[in-house]
C-alpha cells in the first residue's frame, strides 16, 4: 500500500497527544499491520521501530480491552529489586554517622544523598543522589537541624532563679512600670555583599555584589541592638556602625527611653532591664554596670532631666 509519510505523521500528531500508553500503541500496531511499512509508522508516531514490531506483534496476536495500560510485568522494576542488597548497604553506610536513638522511627544522617551515591555506585550499584533520598526515607531518615536539648550541668538553683525573674517582671507590669529585655542582633557587613534568599529580577540581570567578604573599611559593620518592652509587645532596635560595646547597649537603652519608653510610662518610677549576661551586657563586665549607674542617676532625676541629657547613639564614642 502506498503511504504518505507526512500525511501520516499529521495524522499521529493530532491523534496521539489524546490517548493513553496502551492505545497509542494499539494504534501504532494497528498501522503498522494495515500498511505493512513498520519504518513509515514508526518514523512519524515518533516511536522507536521496536516498539512498533512489539505493537504490530500483540495487536496480531489479538488485544483485548483493559483499564491496564502496561502489559502484566513491564514498566522499570523497584531499584530493590533490580539491584538487590542496596536498601541493607545503604543503611550500613548511614548507620555509622547516625545520631540519636537507634531504635528511633525517625533517625538522621549528616552524610548527604551525592556521598551516599557515589559510595554505592564505586560498591557497583546504580542509582542516583535521588534515588537515595528516596530509599532514607523509606528507611526512616529525614533532614533535621540540631536540637539544642543538652544543657550539661545544673545548677540546683537554675528554676528558682528563673521564677524569682519572671516574678520580679510580672510585678514591674503590674504596677505599670517599664520591664525590657535587652540583647545584641545579628551583626551584618554593610556594603554590596551577597546575602542568602532571592528576590525577582529581570531574566539574567541579578543584581551584582562583592566577590569576597572582606569588610569595608569606610562603611564598617551593622551592629544592632535590640530592646524590646515586654508590656506593650513593642521593639526598638539601635544600629551603630563600629563595636558592640557597653556604652552603645546602655546608649540604645536610653535612646528607646526617650524615643518610645516614656511617652509609654510617663509615671515611671522604676526600669527593669533583663538580659542575656554575656557580651557587651556581660555580667562580668565593668562597663556595663558603670553605664547602667550612670543611666541611673540621670533617670532618678526625672524624665525632664533626661532628655536634656540625652545625646545620639554612637556604637563606640560619646558619653551617655
Amino acid at each position: 500500500m502506498e503511504v504518505n509519510p507526512e500525511g501520516l505523521a499529521r495524522f499521529f500528531e493530532l491523534v496521539l497527544p489524546h490517548l493513553n500508553e496502551r492505545q497509542r500503541r494499539v494504534l501504532a500496531g494497528a498501522a503498522a499491520e494495515l500498511l505493512g511499512n513498520k519504518t513509515v509508522v514508526a518514523e512519524a508516531a515518533g516511536m522507536s521501530r521496536n516498539t512498533v514490531i512489539k505493537a504490530e506483534a500483540e495487536v496480531t496476536a489479538g488485544m483485548e480491552p483493559q483499564e491496564r495500560q502496561r502489559p502484566p510485568g513491564a514498566g522499570q522494576k523497584p531499584i530493590t529489586e533490580s539491584q538487590p542488597g542496596i536498601l541493607e548497604d545503604l543503611d550500613l553506610l548511614v548507620h555509622p554517622e547516625t545520631r540519636g536513638d537507634p531504635t528511633s522511627l525517625l533517625r538522621w544522617t549528616s552524610k548527604s544523598t551525592y556521598k551516599l551515591a557515589d559510595e554505592l555506585v564505586r560498591q557497583g550499584y546504580k542509582v542516583s543522589a535521588d534515588s537515595v533520598g528516596r530509599l532514607l526515607k523509606r528507611l526512616g531518615y529525614s533532614l533535621q537541624a540540631p536540637s539544642k536539648q543538652k544543657e550539661g550541668a545544673r545548677h540546683p538553683d537554675r528554676d528558682a532563679q528563673f521564677r524569682y525573674l519572671n516574678k520580679m517582671a510580672e510585678d514591674f507590669l503590674a504596677q505599670g512600670e517599664p520591664a525590657i529585655s535587652v540583647d545584641t542582633k545579628k551583626k551584618e557587613l554593610v556594603g554590596e555583599f551577597a546575602n542568602k534568599g532571592r528576590e525577582w529580577q529581570p531574566k539574567g540581570e541579578p543584581d551584582e555584589v562583592n566577590v569576597h567578604d572582606f569588610i569595608d573599611k569606610q562603611l564598617g559593620r551593622a551592629v544592632p541592638y535590640g530592646v524590646y518592652d515586654l508590656a506593650n509587645d513593642e521593639g526598638w532596635v539601635s544600629v551603630g556602625d563600629s563595636a558592640d560595646t557597653a556604652e552603645f547597649a546602655v546608649n540604645s537603652v536610653r535612646a528607646w527611653w526617650a524615643n518610645m519608653g516614656a511617652a509609654r510610662f510617663p509615671a515611671a518610677k522604676r526600669l527593669l532591664i533583663t538580659a542575656d549576661a554575656g557580651g557587651s551586657n556581660g555580667y562580668r563586665l565593668r562597663a556595663w554596670k558603670l553605664h547602667l549607674a550612670k543611666l541611673a542617676r540621670i533617670y532618678s532625676a526625672g524624665l525632664r532631666g533626661f532628655m536634656a541629657a540625652r545625646q545620639p547613639v554612637s556604637a563606640s564614642k560619646g558619653s551617655p
